[in-house]
C-alpha cells in the first residue's frame, strides 16, 4: 500500500469523523438548549465543576467533598431527567459510519497495539484489487434477486436436472444465505460456483460480498489468472507481493473468480492448494472463507486440480 493511498484515507476518514462530532455536538446543544429543565442542570454541573477546582485549588478538603456530593447528585437527577424525555437519536451519540473504530479507521486489540480497523482495510482492497469487480453491490444484492428469471417449469432433458431452473436457484440462494449466517462457523465449508457464463455466478458472489461487508468483514476479489501468476512470481522472487499474499491469507472473504482461464502449470495448481490451505489452518483464530468462481465443469476441475484442492469445498453449486 502506497503512503499517498494511506494518507489519502486518513485525511477522509479524519473528515468524516469530525463532521459527525460536529453534528453530534450541535445537535445535542439544541436539544439542550431547547429544554429548559435540563438546561438549568447543565448550568449548575459547570458552575458546581467550576466551584470544585476553587476548592481544590485552595486546598478546601471538606467543602471540596461537599461539592464533589452536589455534583453526583446533580448528574443522577440529570440522567433521570433525560431517560423521562423523548431525546433525539443524533443528540444521544454520534452517527458514526463505523461504530467499530469511530471513523478513526484504527482500533486497539486486547494486548493495546493498534492495528486497521476491517473498514479502513476494505476501503484499500477497493482501491487496490478490487477496483470495478465488486463496485456494483447497490444493484447487485439479494434486495435485487429475481427468482421470476427463472422457469418454475421442470425440463430434465433440458436443463439436465429434475427440478425446475426456479427450484434450483432457489436451493442455491438458500445454501448462499445459510453461508452468510454461518459465516463464521469453522464448519461452514467454502462455495464453488461451477457453471456456463450468464448463469448469475458473479451476481450471486456479490450478493454474498454484500451482506459480508455489512457484517463489518473484509472482501477480497481476485481473479485466478492474475492472483495465480502474481503467486508464481513471488515464489521465484520477481515481484513484490507480500502485501498481497498476507491480504489474500488473511482477508475475511477471498473471492477468486475466472479460474480454469489461467495458464496451467504444476506450480501454480501448488499455489492454490497453498492458499486455500492456508486460509483454513493459519487464519490467526479467525475464521475465513473462499468463493472460487468457474466456467468449467466438475470432471474438468478434478482432473486438472486434483481432489485435495476441491475437498475443501463440499458446497459445490
Amino acid at each position: 500500500m502506497s503512503d499517498s493511498t494511506l494518507n489519502i484515507l486518513l485525511k477522509e476518514y479524519e473528515k468524516k469523523k469530525l463532521n459527525a462530532d460536529m453534528n453530534f455536538e450541535k445537535a445535542r446543544d439544541d436539544f439542550y438548549t431547547s429544554d429548559p429543565e435540563i438546561s438549568e442542570l447543565n448550568s449548575k454541573l459547570n458552575h458546581t465543576a467550576l466551584e470544585i477546582s476553587k476548592s481544590i485549588l485552595n486546598n478546601n478538603i471538606e467543602l471540596s467533598k461537599k461539592l464533589k456530593n452536589d455534583f453526583d447528585e446533580l448528574k443522577n437527577k440529570k440522567e433521570k431527567l433525560l431517560k423521562s424525555k423523548k431525546i433525539p437519536k443524533e443528540a444521544i451519540k454520534p452517527n458514526y459510519e463505523c461504530n467499530i473504530c469511530h471513523d478513526t479507521g484504527f482500533v486497539t486489540l486486547e494486548n493495546q497495539k493498534t492495528e486497521l480497523c476491517n473498514c479502513m482495510k476494505q476501503k484499500i482492497f477497493n482501491i487496490q484489487f478490487n477496483k470495478s469487480n465488486i463496485g456494483n453491490l447497490e444493484k447487485e444484492n439479494f434486495d435485487n434477486f429475481n427468482l421470476d428469471l427463472y422457469s418454475d417449469k421442470a425440463d430434465k432433458e433440458k436443463y439436465n436436472a429434475s427440478i425446475s431452473p426456479r427450484k434450483n436457484i432457489l436451493n442455491i440462494k438458500n445454501i448462499a444465505l445459510d453461508f452468510i449466517k454461518n459465516f463464521d462457523d469453522p464448519e461452514e465449508k467454502n462455495l464453488l460456483f461451477s457453471g456456463s457464463t450468464g448463469l448469475g455466478k458473479t451476481f450471486l458472489s456479490n450478493c454474498i460480498a454484500k451482506e459480508i461487508l455489512l457484517k463489518k468483514k473484509t472482501v477480497l476479489y481476485q481473479t485466478a489468472p492474475i492472483m495465480l501468476d502474481n503467486l508464481a512470481d513471488f515464489r521465484f522472487g520477481k515481484s513484490d507481493f507480500k502485501e498481497v499474499y498476507d491480504n489474500i491469507i488473511n482477508v475475511d472473504l477471498l473471492i477468486i473468480d475466472d479460474l480454469g482461464t489461467e495458464s496451467l502449470n504444476s506450480i501454480k495448481i501448488a499455489e492454490l492448494f497453498n492458499i486455500i490451505n492456508a486460509r483454513l489452518l493459519y487464519g490467526n483464530h479467525k475464521v475465513k472463507k473462499t468463493i472460487i468462481s468457474t466456467n468449467m465443469n466438475m470432471n474438468y476441475l478434478f482432473d486438472t486440480y486434483g481432489e485435495r484442492i476441491f475437498s475443501r469445498f463440499v458446497r459445490i453449486l
